[in-house]
């Protein structure tokens, strides 16, 4: 039997359906149990445990605008390889969304308000990274990745010190996160401009702002 080719229409509608589970269902199923489980339930102050909230409310904020970076990459690539590598690079980016969406409610607080936009903006940025050509998407991704394992070292230091739990799920995904950036580089990224990767960083800086607050 041959096997069945998706056209653009059939993939876009597997892109909303993803959508519609990350934004409105509950949190994915995880192909690794949670870092946090082989720590010690941290003793925190209601100040310690409304900080380690917002830090990592911006972290799942983050991994919902990762979920939708790759489907928008992975919608647009060129090369099924490409492809396949995005969609695979998005499913392990599951454990860190459940991780994280777990931790949020452990310690009495809520997900971003604004995750709808967080996603629908990574989605076509995604989709326009893919447009420009694999090697660029690829490049995009990597750069991505280097500048989110910069931003989980900041929030390492800003964890309170007894948080073993959340510190453990955020060493867990930047080792991750590295993990992707020289997968990407391996498969042939493009360098990125200096003016792009500042652009980059400007975006992101919006983005975790409002979210530790929203």
């Amino acid at each position: 039997m041959d096997e069945r080719r998706f056209s653009f229409f059939d993939q876009l509608v597997g892109q909303i359906d993803q959508a519609l589970h990350i934004l409105a269902g509950p949190a994915p199923p995880v192909q690794r149990a949670s870092p946090a489980i082989e720590k010690n339930q941290a003793d925190l102050s209601a100040e310690e445990r409304a900080l380690a909230g917002r830090l990592m409310r911006v972290n799942h904020a983050g991994e919902i605008a990762a979920q939708a970076l790759y489907q928008g990459q992975a919608l647009a690539a060129k090369l099924p390889a490409i492809r396949a590598s995005m969609e695979q690079a998005a499913r392990e980016e599951n454990d860190h969304l459940g991780w994280t969406e777990q931790r949020v409610h452990q310690l009495g607080t809520h997900t971003s308000y604004l995750n709808p936009v967080w996603y629908t903006g990574s989605f076509l940025i995604g989709a326009l990274n893919g447009l420009m050509g694999d090697k660029w998407s690829l490049g995009f991704l990597a750069e991505t990745e280097r500048q989110v394992v910069e931003h989980l070292q900041e929030h390492l230091t800003r964890l309170p010190q007894t948080d073993n739990e959340s510190r453990a799920i955020l060493q867990q995904m930047q080792a991750d996160e590295a993990r992707h950036a020289t997968a990407a580089l391996a498969s042939g990224a493009e360098e990125l401009a200096w003016p792009i990767k500042l652009g980059m960083r400007a975006i992101s800086k919006v983005m975790t702002r409002v979210a530790f607050w929203i």
